[in-house]
């Protein structure tokens, strides 16, 4: 399993370099709308307000990031926001992004099925679009329980696992499984890499599933938000 997950890892350090572009390009900017009502729930649910610790899992080039910090609330105080990826070269580009951002950022290197921060250390934890590409995913879901702090929010944006129950979302994941690998592939240069996503989808929980795995940890759900016909879907729990 492990070969197989460094294999997805190679992929994503070869798609860096054009991973924000063929990202815009394939979701027309619309993710940036999911990530923002992610954060503006996120922040509505915490109890506190003050000396916030954030970490984002499979942080990517930092898009996460960003909206964390753009969507904050005015008398929300963020101490501290960390990234963390396996990918070193997805880590460059988020590095280059983030650096004139006015708020403590700390990049760091691991895969998500070991977090490297203390119990009951964390108040709201995220993951965009990265679970799918965790193949030992339970084990990262008892990470992400064991770090988050009572009363802590976990926020998970993701394409699961389709049901394609309606003509629309027939259609929808239509779209995303042949037209979408196909405008990635073409910009990053990559389609095997870009065919990976309708493959990660189809292999990977539903949404149902997923809910009940929280559920079992302990987290229970306040949001469940489907987008777009139900290609991607919001998760908010709570510790």
């Amino acid at each position: 399993m492990q070969d197989k997950q460094t294999q997805i890892i190679d992929m994503f350090n070869t798609i860096a370099p054009k991973y924000d572009l063929a990202n815009r390009a394939m979701s027309l900017g619309i993710d940036r709308a999911w990530r923002k009502e992610a954060c503006r729930l996120a922040f509505l649910e915490l109890k506190t307000q003050h000396n916030i610790v954030i970490a984002d899992i499979a942080c990517g080039s930092g898009d996460m990031i960003t909206s964390w910090i753009h969507n904050a609330p005015k008398d929300t105080h963020i101490e501290q926001i960390y990234g963390y990826d396996p990918s070193e070269e997805m880590l460059k580009v988020a590095q280059e992004k983030l650096r004139n951002l006015d708020t403590n950022i700390e990049l760091l290197k691991g895969e998500a099925k070991k977090l490297p921060f203390a119990d009951q250390s964390i108040d709201i934890l995220s993951i965009s679009f990265g679970l799918r590409n965790v193949l030992e995913y339970k084990q990262a879901l008892d990470e992400f329980v064991r770090v988050l702090k009572p009363n802590g929010i976990v926020v998970i944006l993701e394409f699961f696992k389709p049901q394609n129950t309606t003509l629309l979302q027939k259609c929808m994941s239509f779209y995303t499984t042949k037209i979408l690998p196909f405008i990635g592939g073409i910009i990053s240069s990559n389609l095997k890499a870009y065919q990976y996503l309708p493959q990660s989808m189809q292999n990977f929980v539903s949404t149902n599933e997923l809910e009940a795995l929280m559920q079992e940890r302990g987290i229970r759900t306040l949001l469940l938000k489907g987008y777009s016909a139900n290609v991607a879907t919001l998760y908010v729990g709570v510790k």
